[in-house]
């Protein structure tokens, strides 16, 4: 059977501008500094009256952060591409619902970023002339009660669960960039159901990987390349048990893994359990830490530590499941689509 190749955009598509959104355990953690919109009430009700209203909310502060720090309005963005984890991405729907901008809804679990993106870049570069926007978020609360239990409840958490995390990432996408510098979206693959039938869904680490390792290793067999000629190769989000099987399969690689559950929270200091989770996770640290290490200048935000990023392939891992499936018995089966971002003027445009 052919194997489905990397897609290369028709035009280089920039992103131009990146806002994070933290709730309270999230600015807590070691990106706390980082994000560009906080929960100021320390309720992480972000002024709604409903965990799921404060989602909306989420999204709304995060893609108008966004557009503001492009120096952009709504009318200028052609299209938004967006998705929660709540039933019929109502968070996204109620949350965007005031802005004057076409909108597509995507569900893809904690993939929905990279998903975003890949849309939103192909988008830009073959069918729009002006920018488009993607934007995901998670919120704990809201999937907790959605998925397992409502945190009144109390339930014991499971070891290798992992926490969903309260956030929210927006990017602004153009082909028009001038001056240069920005990070680009070289190519990207598109990510293929796995199934290896877990259907522990206290364990999203297992269900996942196997999706994040077949995306990876189609990527390298295709380029030709070999782990270590990328600066990160970033999955989203793993946790300690996905990135441990990750790792376990592809010994290679780890040496440039990172995961953003592993990187949002301090598991050791914090009952995380097996790290973070959620579609606000991988876009929140995207938004917050990585892309500002790749060039991309944040307004009020300090440059994060760690040093610069030129070439890194971006992995968002979700879990394909709904409670109705878990409850009915079924397996639970992984995506993971995966971007490939260079810093401007970086090798790819050499």
């Amino acid at each position: 059977m052919p194997q489905k190749g990397i897609i290369t955009l028709p035009r280089s598509v920039s992103i131009i501008s990146a806002a994070s959104v933290g709730g309270v355990e999230e600015s807590k953690g070691p990106l706390g500094g980082s994000f560009d919109v906080v929960d100021a009430g320390g309720d992480d009700k972000f002024g709604a009256e409903t965990w799921e209203a404060a989602e909306g909310e989420m999204q709304r502060r995060a893609l108008a952060t966004a557009i503001g720090q492009a120096l952009l309005t709504e009318h200028d963005i052609d299209a938004v591409f967006a998705g929660d984890l709540q039933n019929q991405c109502v968070g996204s729907n109620y949350g965007l619902l005031d802005f004057d901008i076409p909108y597509f809804g995507l569900y893809g679990a904690c993939s929905t970023c990279a998903e975003a993106l890949i849309l939103a870049s192909a988008y830009a570069s073959g069918m729009s002339s002006g920018p488009t926007a993607a934007v995901s978020s998670s919120h704990n609360c809201a999937a907790e009660r959605q998925f397992r239990y409502p945190v009144e409840y109390g339930g014991q958490r499971a070891p290798t669960s992992q926490w969903t995390v309260t956030g929210a990432g927006a990017f602004i996408l153009s082909t028009e960039t001038e001056p240069t510098g920005f990070p680009k979206i070289v190519d990207f693959l598109p990510g293929r159901s796995v199934d290896r039938g877990i259907n522990d869904l206290n364990n999203m680490g297992a269900a996942m990987a196997p999706a994040a390792i077949d995306t990876l290793k189609r990527y390298l067999d295709a380029s030709g390349r070999t782990p270590d000629s990328f600066d990160m190769i970033l999955t989203g989000d793993l946790g300690v048990e996905g990135s441990r099987i990750l790792r376990d399969f592809m010994p290679s690689a780890a040496s440039v893994h990172e995961d953003c559950g592993l990187l949002i929270y301090d598991t050791a200091a914090t009952d995380k359990h097996a790290g973070g989770s959620g579609c606000g996770c991988s876009a929140s640290v995207l938004a917050s830490v990585i892309l500002p290490r790749m060039g991309l200048t944040k307004k009020n935000v300090p440059p994060p530590d760690g040093g610069r990023l030129c070439d890194i392939l971006f992995l968002a891992t979700g879990a394909l499941m709904s409670p109705a499936s878990v409850w009915q018995g079924n397996n639970i089966p992984g995506i993971c689509h995966l971007v490939h971002i260079v810093a401007g003027g970086g090798e790819a445009d050499e």
